[in-house]
């Protein structure tokens, strides 16, 4: 009869768990502007006093500037709003993202752990899509105006396709931090790096090609 009880119990509480679990947690107040001077370390950041609240501590000039492609071998940059260019965006449970594009450049398949996404191409051509856990692509090609959304946790990527000319787009992210992993540098350039055969086993390659990646990818 206890077991039964007990079993009861795990199933219900796995039934109603993903329907209590967020990525983050309601606000209890209308805002908490983010006290970046505070030395506490807490899941999000303590909240300024209310009457100091500006209308300054809600907008940001963030995104406005495009990002430099050329930082990195695959040729993009993601300019986000933080508690820094943004104090007011503390609590709210979102994230905003620049996310520039050079010519043939790419976002590679990269998830985020906490956070669903949704972007918006600006401009040219980007090819988006997202792997699900049954390793279903699903995939779309996005112009000026068009949308897609991304699950949270999903592999996901962007591809610039137009080969002279950049692209833009801009994402919300559904946390106030999403998280982000690529997931070639994960495997290939973690520290401390992931052992050489496990590497080999994985993806079937050998010892050789497990160097020469490391070092494209600047391990």
């Amino acid at each position: 009869m206890k077991m039964c009880r007990l079993f009861l119990q795990l199933f219900l509480g796995l039934i109603l768990l993903p329907g209590l679990a967020k990525p983050d947690p309601d606000p209890l107040q209308d805002y908490c502007i983010a006290n970046t001077k505070s030395p506490l370390y807490l899941n999000g950041a303590p909240c300024l006093n209310p009457t100091l609240a500006l209308s300054s501590h809600f907008t940001t000039s963030a995104l406005a500037k495009p990002g430099d492609t050329k930082a990195n071998q695959f040729g993009f940059s993601v300019t986000l709003t933080t508690l820094v260019n943004l104090p007011g965006i503390n609590t709210m449970g979102l994230t905003m993202a620049r996310v520039d594009i050079a010519a043939n450049g790419l976002v590679p398949p990269h998830s985020h752990p906490r956070a669903s996404e949704v972007t918006i191409c600006l401009q040219g051509v980007i090819l988006v899509g997202f792997v699900d856990t049954s390793n279903r692509l699903f995939t779309q090609k996005l112009e000026p105006g068009d949308s897609f959304v991304f699950p949270r946790g999903l592999i996901h990527f962007l591809y610039n396709m137009e080969p002279k000319k950049p692209a833009l787009a801009i994402s919300g992210l559904s946390s106030q931090n999403p998280g982000a992993q690529i997931a070639s540098r994960a495997a290939f350039v973690s520290n401390p790096p992931i052992p050489e055969v496990v590497l080999e086993k994985a993806f079937q390659i050998s010892p050789q090609d497990v160097a020469k990646i490391r070092k494209n990818l600047g391990g």
